[in-house]
């Protein structure tokens, strides 16, 4: 275990994976099992051993795996599972894994039983004038008590899949999104002829015959679930009791997460997670297709995909594995996703396949300044800690001290630095960036498994930026973005502004790949690889970054406080602990007046109609979400399909403020001479488009509005201060 390759990865935890297709090998088995074990044991961070009460916690997680949504098992089959909920530990070492065998056989005669069903109900179209109704929430569901109960689900789940067919159906045809994402291609997209319209009659039955078959397909791809997919969901189920960020990678997952890391993906530049029945839009990433069309959105879920004009495909009850495959594809593609908004709308969003454009996450500048106001801001949006490894000159860190350095020359008042929707990066950066704007002194702590901490410092007494900061942050600020703001309010350099608190990602990754030495000659890549927690993040103060994230000075309204996916929402993240606090100097250079600001920007908040829409958002969404009983009326349905898209028209939050006069943004581009040429290109063309969408999105931002006006106080209070000291 010693000789394994440890290659250490800082991330946000969110990533979709393919499935692996490797024959059975019980040697194989029982070393992945041993080697998993030992290592987990060894390596995580918890420092826990694999005994009975962890393989209990796994069952539980393992029937999750194998019916997350409580369709096939009924009562009786988790009492005949659950003589082996103590077992899982053992059969780990054995590698005789009774509980797969079981579980398999058990799964293999509900899936005969669905499908049998699925024949005969669809035999006759559905009657859409009922009452039925569906919970889609499986958490507010239990396992039926029998085979009749179990049918009668399965009636219903066929009857709603339909209705959302043939909903859909009807979205197509009225419906004609603009492709997004496609303004960096060089080639046209090719255009299709357009199918002929449907009647009403000619839908229902195309939604009837195509719900059917997708059913059947479900049906065919589970009873033929191969090994590496059962093993897949028994060493994931005990890596999950460890921490989410903890799980077996099988050889495809691995060569997919090495694709991943590497940003050399083509789609649409979402990640992905299985919620229930459906998948889940958890992260957009930042240069990708879907970033720059600004339509998709967290918490969004994907009902169906269709390529260009063709038919659309559901995605409902399918694997997050499988519903990758047909949102990936060829550059320059067309690929129309069908969502669902919590909200409740449906929208058809057309998305132009790209790569993720490296230029479009890198630090980027403008000066900003309210009309009629004399307090110059400079802004620095942050997308990504960005470090190219094989390129020392590609880093956010040599590109943000550029930034400021324009700024500086342009003679701003203050800077504000952005890191909303910043997943985090290089740890290297997050030190090295804090060192900008601090003189020397401890940054991060790092603590492993064994208690051993070490401390990360800011070793260069230089100072790029001295003057006022604020540091915006929200919801999906993590990990790296973490590390920077908590040093930045620790050392009082900078007040932290947004919503109640940030992701709260404080854990560090690392990959040991099994395919290593001898393995490799005796199983070639089969072996796949482990990502495993092994060390935490701590502050100067001692605080954990871990589970509370980093509560800002001032909050904010924050529009997806409603987004349920921060490290506590989590099952079995690791919880929020403190160590010992490590020496440092405050900032001494000036002080925030905290209380002061807090009151002039609540007062600015409360009279703000654009930040009173966001908490009408806000509490409309979460409203929503707690909705998850659906009808199966069809007349019902439809009316509420208007009232959701009536009252997301009345929310719509796209309101510009024209006296937030944005400049400079030309300059950013001159920060990056030593991106790649290819990347360049890319980033340069429609330049004058692009500085048009930059000052539009500036200016509908109400949260760095807020921002400009809080840096605007500060500077205020900074200059009456310096007025009455020189008197």
């Amino acid at each position: 275990m010693k000789r394994l390759c440890l290659a250490l990865v800082l991330l946000l935890s969110f990533n979709a994976f393919s499935q692996a297709k490797d024959p059975r090998d019980p040697r194989r088995e029982k070393l992945i099992g041993n080697i998993l074990k030992n290592a987990l044991e060894t390596y995580h961070y918890r420092g826990i051993k694999i005994n009975d009460e962890v393989s209990q916690k796994a069952f539980q997680q393992y029937l999750k795996k194998i019916d997350g949504s409580k369709q096939f098992l009924t009562k009786g089959d988790i009492k005949e599972l659950e003589a082996y909920q103590f077992q899982m530990d053992d059969e780990m070492v054995s590698g005789d894994y009774v509980l797969i065998e079981k579980a398999g056989a058990v799964l293999k005669k509900r899936i005969a039983l669905a499908e049998a069903l699925r024949k005969e109900v669809f035999k006759k179209q559905f009657d859409f004038n009922g009452s039925e109704t569906l919970e889609l929430d499986p958490e507010k569901r239990d396992w039926v008590n029998d085979e009749s109960k179990l049918k009668t689900n399965w009636e219903i789940v066929f009857k709603q899949a339909t209705l959302n067919k043939y909903l859909s159906l009807i979205d197509e045809q009225t419906e004609k999104p603009t492709p997004k994402g496609a303004k960096a291609s060089t080639k046209p997209v090719k255009k299709m002829k357009a199918e002929k319209k449907l009647t009403d009659a000619e839908m229902r039955a195309k939604a009837h015959e195509s719900v059917s078959k997708r059913f059947q397909k479900i049906f065919e791809r589970l009873a033929a679930l191969d090994r590496d997919d059962q093993l897949d969901n028994f060493y994931n189920s005990i890596s999950a009791v460890f921490d989410p960020h903890t799980n077996y990678l099988p050889a495809k997952k691995k060569e997919d997460f090495d694709i991943d890391i590497t940003g050399k993906l083509e789609g649409i530049g979402a990640v992905l997670q299985e919620d229930g029945s459906f998948i889940k839009v958890v992260q957009i990433v930042p240069g990708g297709p879907a970033w720059r069309g600004k339509e998709l959105e967290a918490d969004d879920i994907i009902l169906s995909v269709a390529q260009g004009n063709k038919e659309s495909v559901d995605l409902t009850d399918m694997k997050v594995d499988d519903a990758v495959r047909y949102i990936r594809g060829k550059k320059g593609t067309e690929v129309r996703l069908t969502i669902k908004k919590v909200d409740g709308t449906r929208k058809i969003i057309s998305i132009i396949r790209d790569e993720i454009e490296v230029a479009a996450s890198f630090a980027k500048s403008s000066v900003i300044q309210m009309k009629d106001t004399d307090v110059k801001v400079g802004y620095i949006q942050l997308p990504k800690f960005y470090r190219d490894f094989e390129n020392a000159k590609i880093n956010c860190t040599d590109d943000v001290r550029k930034e400021i350095e324009r700024l500086k020359k342009a003679k701003v008042d203050a800077i504000i630095l952005d890191l909303r929707n910043n997943g985090g990066g290089a740890l290297e950066d997050a030190r090295l960036m804090s060192g900008l704007f601090l003189e020397k002194g401890p940054i991060v702590q790092v603590k492993n498994h064994m208690g051993q901490i070490e401390v990360l410092e800011d070793d260069d007494p230089s100072v790029s930026y001295d003057g006022p900061l604020v540091v915006l942050q929200n919801r999906f600020s993590a990990s790296a973005s973490e590390i920077l703001a908590g040093a930045m309010q620790d050392y009082g350099r900078a007040v932290i502004v947004g919503g109640d608190y940030s992701h709260g990602k404080g854990t560090v990754q690392a990959v040991l790949d099994l395919n290593r030495g001898p393995l490799v000659s005796i199983f070639g890549e089969t072996m796949g690889a482990l990502k495993v927690t092994i060390q935490k993040f701590y502050r100067v103060t001692g605080a954990s970054t871990q589970y509370k994230g980093i509560t800002p000075d001032l909050v904010l309204p924050d529009i997806f406080s409603y987004v349920e996916s921060r490290e506590k929402d989590l099952e079995y993240s690791l919880p929020w602990d403190q160590i010992q606090a490590k020496p440092f100097t405050k900032w001494n250079k000036f002080a925030y007046n905290l209380p002061d600001l807090k009151a002039k920007s609540a007062a600015r908040v409360k009279s703000n109609p654009r930040f009173a829409k966001i908490n009408r958002n806000v509490d409309y969404l979460n409203k929503k979400k707690k909705e998850t009983i659906v009808s199966l009326n069809l007349k019902k349905v439809q009316e509420e399909e208007v009232a959701n898209k009536k009252m997301a028209e009345e929310l719509k939050l796209e309101e510009e403020n024209k006296n937030l006069l944005v400049t400079n943004f030309e300059d950013s581009l001159k920060a990056h001479e030593n991106i790649r040429p290819g990347d360049m290109k890319k980033w340069s063309k429609d330049f004058e488009q692009r500085k048009e969408e930059w000052v539009k999105t500036l200016r509908q931002d109400v949260v760095l509005e807020e921002g400009v006006m809080i840096a605007g106080d500060i500077v205020k209070s900074l200059r009456v201060k310096s007025t009455v000291s020189s008197k």
